[in-house]
């Protein structure tokens, strides 16, 4: 039997907590109730994954001295306390956050919690903001991290990262199902195109702003609204995507063999769908096969191909 595609994605869209008076213990249990209230709105959904913005747990009215002073005081306990919460509800929580490294340096990191409220996978800014490094002492992360959980595999990204190419190409080379973004800023029409370009969904939590999920070819499936920061939608990992040209007549083939068992999203304009498995055990990428529909990826690497033999050809 294949393992489970159906996830249900919750992010959050709230903004920093604003108090300029509060500091040391008092801030970091007003931190928590804060916390605590914006969860209560998505827990009652039953979250397979419940994604925090960026520095969920930072004042906004800080100074840096007093931002510093205040994470000392922290340390580990808003994640402490996000680790219960996922253990009680056996869900995951992506915990977004600055966080100082054994060595006393410092990271702006997206931590995965399991279900069990242990550790999966941490994940470190690989493009920090140049005042972030200069102004925060924050260390930029080296690498793209890649996750597996039991919905699917999951990638990161934090904020300006969305705006370089470099990484999105090592994300490509991983194959993540869901790129988890937590922000300070929207990133527009950049969650729509890191979606298509890497053919995964693209949950995204921006502080104060719209939180979204986007379909493995650039659609939009969920948006928060102004009365309401946060979302939680289902979403099918199981899908393969593939581009109408050579398909026609092999999508129709499928749709007419297994009906409600598979679903085909044309979101129109690129020429790329997205085909979703319901059933389960058999996998889209088991129909695709069945029917030999070619992937967009492999389609994509024939066309480059095709392109370099006529151009080695026609070369003197």
């Amino acid at each position: 039997m294949k393992k489970r595609s159906s996830a249900r994605i919750a992010t959050l869209g709230f903004p920093q907590l604003s108090h300029p008076t509060l500091h040391g213990e008092a801030a970091v249990r007003a931190m928590i109730d804060h916390l605590n209230f914006q969860l209560d709105f998505i827990l009652p959904a039953r979250p397979d994954l419940i994604l925090f913005p960026e520095a969920c747990d930072r004042f906004s009215t800080h100074t840096i001295p007093e931002r510093l002073a205040y994470y000392r005081e922290r340390g580990d306990r808003i994640r402490d306390m996000l680790s219960s919460v996922a253990a009680a509800n056996r869900c995951h929580i992506a915990y977004s956050a600055a966080r100082q490294a054994p060595d006393g340096t410092w990271r702006n990191t997206t931590e995965l919690i399991g279900r069990d409220g242990t550790t999966m996978a941490e994940y470190h800014k690989n493009h920090c903001v140049v005042t972030e490094i200069s102004d925060g002492g924050i260390r930029c992360g080296e690498a793209p991290v890649v996750c597996e959980t039991d919905f699917g595999r999951v990638g990161f990204v934090i904020c300006f990262d969305l705006n370089f190419q470099e990484l999105r190409e090592k994300y490509r080379m991983l194959r993540p199902d869901l790129i988890l973004f937590s922000s300070m800023y929207h990133g527009g029409l950049m969650q729509n195109f890191w979606a298509y370009d890497l053919n995964a969904y693209f949950a995204a939590s921006v502080c104060g702003m719209e939180a979204g999920i986007v379909n493995p070819v650039g659609c939009d499936v969920a948006r928060s609204s102004n009365y309401s920061p946060y979302l939680a939608t289902d979403i099918n990992l199981d899908f393969e995507v593939a581009h109408l040209d050579f398909n026609w007549t092999k999508l129709q083939a499928a749709r007419k063999k297994y009906g409600r068992e598979i679903e085909i999203f044309d979101g129109g304009k690129t020429g790329v769908v997205m085909l979703s498995s319901n059933h389960p055990e058999r996998t889209a990428l088991d129909v695709c096969r069945e029917f030999e529909i070619e992937l967009w990826r492999d389609y994509y690497q024939r066309s480059l191909a095709a392109r370099a033999n006529h151009t080695a050809k026609d070369a003197p």
